[in-house]
């Protein structure tokens, strides 16, 4: 081999040494790159090859999405709320957060109940309402002035008490559910709609209510029709009317609508005008949900909302329909906890006695009674 061929040689194999060399220290650079960029940029910020699998703690869970039930609680009625937050959480999975609205004279009471019982583990909130809220809002009876329950209006500000929420449920506290709450707070809300509530002439209603004095089934029940406000509106006096003590709100088309400022404008004007119904039996908050509803929501499954259970004493229903309820309503004048309320039993069931005492169920059988 000549000098020259030596030279050509050695000259190739430094060339290729060269080039593994570089190539190898181009790997390195590049697994330094990636190893840094995995350690300090945020996870959103990284290349799609690069995110790691997510941990378990960040998988999404559907049984792990909050939902909100919005529940308002005043002291006589406290043992209503209980019986109620009790039957949602014994018959669901799901991640209920309960809010709970009351005055400032039950919070301890409240909390007392709550931290005592089996409930404990239960996840609330307790809320304080402010009456003030209702200044020249409502007609306060001088004769009666007791007859106006503040927290009755708890429901209009309904973003108030869950501000970060999409979508809530806010329930009386004279229900019980029998249903997990998850298929309630599923029920599918129109385009535009901000809340669903149950309609007075759902198939429910006209198979078992017997109508009778002081119930309201359409509009022409609750509003003054003789009064030009109302006539303005053109709204049919024979349209069906809805309860508004169980509904799925759609918060956000509630804040976009400013469902709220449109609830107080008609409950001011009632102060001035007398827009309501004089016939109306009951329940002052239903006339300016109607007003602002009217035609604008949708409806939930009337068997969501089996009521009229408070409005006599009787037992309007059969046993084994009651049973089939997802959802219980002693709506009226007779409630669960008294003394001559139907389907009491069945109420009782989902009762929690008050570790203070303060709260006893009236039952017939004797003045004060207490469940063992």
């Amino acid at each position: 081999m000549t000098f020259r061929k030596v030279n050509i040689f050695i000259l190739v194999l430094a060339v290729v040494i060269f080039l593994l060399v570089l190539h190898h220290n181009i790997l390195g650079l590049s697994d330094l790159l990636k190893r840094e960029l995995s350690d300090s940029s945020p996870l959103g910020l990284q290349p799609i090859d690069f995110i790691p699998e997510a941990p378990e703690r960040l998988m999404e869970d559907p049984n792990d999405k909050e939902i909100p039930v919005v529940i308002t609680a005043s002291d006589d009625r406290l043992g209503g709320v209980i019986a109620a937050v009790n039957s949602i959480h014994q018959n669901t999975k799901s991640n209920v957060a309960f809010h709970i609205v009351t005055l400032n004279d039950t919070v301890d009471h409240l909390r007392s109940w709550l931290s005592k019982t089996s409930l404990k583990n239960v996840k609330y909130r307790i809320l304080d309402f402010d009456p003030h809220l209702l200044d020249g809002k409502v007609r306060i009876d001088s004769e009666i002035p007791d007859l106006i329950k503040p927290l009755t209006f708890a429901r209009f500000y309904l973003p108030n008490w869950v501000p970060d929420a999409e979508k809530a449920i806010y329930l009386d506290d004279d229900v019980i559910v029998q249903d997990d709450i998850l298929e309630l707070y599923n029920t599918k809300l129109q385009p535009g709609h901000a809340a669903a509530f149950s309609d007075d002439c759902d198939s429910t209603t006209n198979k078992f209510a017997v109508r009778g004095a002081g119930n309201q089934y359409n509009y022409i029940g609750f509003l003054d029709y003789k009064k030009e406000a109302i006539r303005k509106l053109s709204m049919k006096a024979s349209t069906c009317s809805f309860n508004p003590g169980v509904f799925v709100a759609n918060l956000t088309e509630w804040r976009l609508q400013n469902v709220t400022k449109q609830l107080e404008k008609w409950m001011a004007l009632n102060v001035a005008e007398e827009i309501y119904s004089r016939t109306l039996a009951g329940s002052i908050t239903t006339p300016p949900l109607l007003i602002v509803f009217y035609k604008r929501h949708s409806n939930i499954d009337p068997m969501w909302n089996v009521r009229h259970l408070g409005s006599s004493a009787g037992k309007r229903y059969s046993p084994q329909f009651v049973k089939a309820a997802k959802l219980l309503h002693w709506n009226g004048h007779f409630k669960p906890w008294g003394r001559t309320a139907s389907y009491a039993e069945v109420w009782e069931k989902w009762y929690i006695p008050d570790p203070t005492n303060k709260f006893n169920l009236i039952r017939r059988h004797t003045d004060i009674y207490e469940t063992k």
